[in-house]
């Protein structure tokens, strides 16, 4: 099963990165809040990370602050279209279904 990680990040300002394997790179996207089952969060789509991030901690080059691990697992595909991912998360906190939408903003409910 493919991984998935959420890392709270501190730079520019606090916020968590989403990030779920997808072949050799990561999908990913910036929370602006703190994930919580039965919430709507706005998600910034993001350029996709390096593999590296699903088991590192630590200073992010270029003086980009740092990261911890704040969630991992496994997650399974439900669908996955242009404007509209469906993933069921198994996490250590996290544990469900998430939908992310676009709709001229990337919006994540879990």
């Amino acid at each position: 099963m493919p991984r998935f990680v959420i890392l709270e990040h501190d730079w520019p300002t606090l916020h968590w990165d989403f990030l779920l394997e997808a072949g050799a790179s990561l999908r990913s996207w910036r929370l602006r809040s703190v994930p919580v089952i039965g919430t709507m969060i706005v998600a910034e789509a993001m350029p996709d990370h390096r593999s590296i991030y699903l088991d590192y901690e630590g200073p992010v080059s270029g003086g980009r602050g740092t990261v911890k691990r704040w969630d991992g697992g496994t997650f399974e595909w439900i669908h996955d279209r242009e404007n509209h991912l469906e993933i069921q998360l198994h996490g250590h906190i996290l544990s469900g279904r998430v939908s992310l939408c676009y709709d001229g903003v990337w919006n994540c409910e879990f």
